[in-house]
């Protein structure tokens, strides 16, 4: 347990010592000062505006930034949509898989475009290598270039004195992607090549097992895809296996780097904000919020998998801790760690099967999707998603002083406060009330596997896993059925897009609005007064909203494992 320990603390170490140099890096990036990739990249960025004829000097009112977004997001559903319709007539198809029906094809467009990367087909047997390319590895870039560029947007309406424009989405986005997600991708699949994962055009390779049987073993870009759907916190697999794969993830090191990819850039957003704010104490404190309630379920999970189950205890198979559904050659602590960095952002790509977590170590995970993935949460959305429960904070700090509540100099007043409540309202019809429907329906219940409170936990979970735009699955649930598919697809559209507009038109009238000098009686929001205030909200208002569902769930199998029955 010890080395588990000290893996996991080196982990957090590697994030904090990170947070600030790709923080800065971004600071730079998106205030147009310039960086080292400046000589090489900015005559493409110019190419790039006249290719598609945009003013870079020229910002947007935040409607016509949230129309930009909406536009870019439903041009890429129709493109992924017509893809996968068409990708048996389409070159770079060795194996002459099928096109996707319908319901499948628009579950898996939205799923991509929204950046949840909810999979319920295989990868290697379902999807040809040009789907995997022109389809899932652009929209990973797009997608995830779309939520940083909103949360810089924000950013700016926050920070910004008296200003009508939240800067160019366009611009936004075609830097987001140019000088910060494609170098790093790239780097990252070089070094993932040099460790294993294969980056080819090969057809499927035919191999003979121990047994004497054969197996069909899938090539192909894989590197490529699997670099960015971890930096970009998309979290779509290759391969059905996704991040258990060995093609995937071949070695201790492609492992550590993934899931340090996977905070990099949330985690370096606060900083961002920090830095924009001209404060980076404000961004430390929002950045320890979120440090607080990842350690807090990082120790709850690794705990929970180390007991193990008390009803396998004399059997020598549960001495390691909880090993079921588990990668030997990454054991309980790097699994853990995984199955917790995967949820509480929106990467849902874990190298073990979190249905075979214990009872705890899935509510965890169950908890940390459904709070909102806040706690640094997708690239981009994690830090305007925790901006509401920032407002919600000072607003409430407020009411107990009896002062009006302010943010950077803002009043916070009732629009703001409605916006805020809305876009978390959202987030609860998804995850609570369609779940509701669908466990009523005997057509959409039958797809719950396991009977009795796992079998809730599976069906909270996909949905929770949708509208949080995560992707991944407690497994065993059958996503495959016309109504989940339409429904979950809904779904992560209501999560993305009731996520990110609120949030823009409450940027837009924060930005509009004077900026008051601190007096002596001002609410100090960078202390760690603050930080437990924040931590506090997100409790009652994030966790005790899903909570009773959950205590149905997992809670409940817990008490009933320790009455000595199962599932």
């Amino acid at each position: 347990m010890t080395n588990g320990v000290v893996q996991l603390a080196i982990f957090c170490a590697v994030i904090v010592a990170l947070t600030p140099i790709i923080g800065g890096y971004m600071f730079r990036v998106y205030t147009g000062e310039r960086t080292f990739l400046t000589p090489v990249l900015a005559p493409v960025e110019r190419v790039l505006y006249r290719l598609i004829g945009v003013n870079p000097d020229a910002g947007q009112h935040w409607t016509r930034y949230a129309l930009s977004m909406l536009l870019l997001h439903f041009v890429g559903l129709f493109v992924f949509y017509m893809v996968l319709r068409l990708q048996d007539v389409l070159p770079l198809n060795p194996r002459d898989v099928p096109a996707f029906d319908p319901a499948l094809a628009f579950s898996t467009a939205a799923s991509f475009v929204t950046n949840t990367d909810w999979q319920a087909y295989s990868g290697e047997t379902q999807i040809s290598y040009l789907s995997q390319m022109i389809a899932i590895t652009v929209q990973n870039f797009l997608s995830a270039g779309i939520g940083m560029a909103i949360a810089i947007a924000v950013i700016r309406g926050f920070v910004g004195r008296q200003i009508k424009t939240l800067g160019n989405f366009y611009v936004d986005l075609t830097r987001s992607v140019l000088y910060i997600l494609l170098p790093i991708a790239i780097i990252s699949s070089i070094v993932m090549v040099w460790q294993g994962t294969p980056q080819n055009f090969s057809d499927y390779v035919t191999a003979e097992t121990l047994e004497g049987g054969k197996q069909v073993i899938a090539q192909g870009p894989v590197a490529s895809q699997a670099s960015i759907k971890m930096l970009g916190t998309n979290g779509g697999g290759f391969f059905n296996a996704n991040n258990a794969h060995p093609y995937e993830n071949p070695t201790p090191i492609t492992n550590f780097l993934q899931l340090v990819l996977v905070l990099l850039i949330p985690a370096g957003l606060t900083y961002t904000f920090g830095k924009m704010a001209g404060n980076t104490r404000q961004g430390w404190a929002i950045f320890s919020a979120m440090g607080v309630l990842f350690v807090l379920a990082l120790v709850t999970v690794y705990w929970a998998e180390t007991q193990g189950n008390p009803l396998l205890s004399n059997l020598p198979i549960d001495q390691a801790g909880n090993m079921e559904g588990k990668e030997v050659r990454f054991g309980v602590a790097n699994s853990a760690l995984s199955g917790n960095v995967t949820t509480v952002t929106s990467a849902g790509a874990p190298n073990s099967m979190h249905d075979s977590f214990t009872p705890i170590g899935g509510f965890v995970l169950l908890m940390n999707i459904h709070i909102g993935e806040i706690i640094f949460g997708g690239v981009g959305s994690g830090l305007f998603g925790m901006m509401y429960y920032v407002l919600l904070t000072v607003f409430l700090a407020g009411l107990m002083v009896g002062r009006s509540p302010e943010y950077l100099g803002k009043k916070i007043e009732a629009k703001e406060i409605k916006l805020s409540m809305l876009a978390l309202f959202t987030l609860t019809i998804g995850m609570i009330g369609v779940p509701a429907l669908a466990i009523i329906l005997p057509s959409s219940s039958s797809s719950i596997q396991h009977a009795g409170p796992h079998g809730l936990s599976e069906l909270l979970y996909a949905y929770g896993s949708a509208t949080g735009n995560n992707g991944s699955s407690f497994a065993g649930f059958n996503s495959g059925t016309p109504f989940h598919l339409t429904a979950m697809g809904l779904c992560m559209l209501l999560g993305r897009f009731g996520f990110s507009i609120p949030i823009l038109a409450i940027a837009g009238t924060l930005g509009a609005k004077r900026t008051a000098l601190p007096s002596a009686n001002t609410f100090s929001t960078h202390t760690p007064l603050f930080v437990g205030l924040l931590i506090g909200v997100i409790f009652i208002i994030g966790g005790l909203t899903i909570f009773p569902a959950l205590a149905l769930g997992p809670l409940a199998e817990f008490f009933e494992m320790l009455a000595g029955h199962s599932f």
